[in-house]
């Protein structure tokens, strides 16, 4: 049985089912397991695995036949743009919501932080930099603490339950991004202007900071979308 990550569990399942379609466990046209068995895989109910299907058919993955079963989609020639569009407009959703509730908690963290927090942040930071080399997936990880450590620091519960749900998602938007586009931005600047605002307690700083981190990339995603 897969073991999951504490949170919330569809986008967990999710991301579990793309990884294995890219490593190539299923083929095109394969059928899938049916809900009770990858239920019983990763240890989650139906209607999570469900959910995490509905989540793969609308990005052109899979292919649901009412009374045969779920399918790997073919990827046709003609439908791949069409469906490089769809998964594209995913994205830029999720990465809309990030900066809206990172912004927000970036302000409030201003306000809330302690020097404690700060060397922790400051730690964390580090991290990121030694990691920038290496495998995108290590990096991403590292990329991700920073960024949950400030949500947690804007003391909000409701904040960090919504970054919890976007984390597995966002750990696959921006480990593919960051593997195949040569073209992005370097946002370490607006990393550590961040942390700087943060330890002054400045509340406006910490918000342009994050909107100059977060921005660029939306900026692109919503260029390849439109």
């Amino acid at each position: 049985m897969t073991e999951l990550r504490r949170g919330p569990v569809v986008p967990q399942v999710a991301s579990l089912l793309r990884q294995r379609l890219r490593r190539g466990d299923w083929s095109t046209g394969d059928r899938l397991p049916n809900e009770v068995q990858l239920a019983a895989e990763f240890g989650v109910g139906r209607s999570s695995v469900r959910e995490a299907v509905r989540l793969l058919v609308q990005d052109g993955l899979l292919d649901v036949r009412h009374g045969a079963g779920t399918f790997v989609a073919a990827a046709e020639n003609d439908t791949g743009d069409v469906r490089r569009l769809v998964r594209r407009a995913r994205v830029l959703e999720v990465y809309e919501v990030r900066r809206a509730l990172e912004v927000e908690a970036a302000r409030l963290a201003a306000q809330r932080v302690r020097p404690e927090d700060v060397e922790r942040l400051r730690a964390g930071l580090q991290e990121r930099q030694n990691t920038k080399d290496s495998d995108p997936a290590v990096f991403v990880d590292a990329d991700l603490a920073f960024h949950r450590a400030v949500v947690e620091l804007s003391g909000n519960a409701l904040l960090l339950s919504l970054f919890t749900a976007a984390e597995p998602v966002l750990r696959e938007i921006l480990t593919e991004l960051v593997r195949h586009e040569t073209d992005l931005p370097d946002s370490s600047p607006a990393h550590a202007d961040l942390l700087e605002a943060l330890e002054r307690g400045d509340a406006e700083a910490a918000v342009a900071a994050t909107v100059a981190n977060l921005e660029p990339v939306l900026r692109g995603i919503r260029s390849a979308v439109g």
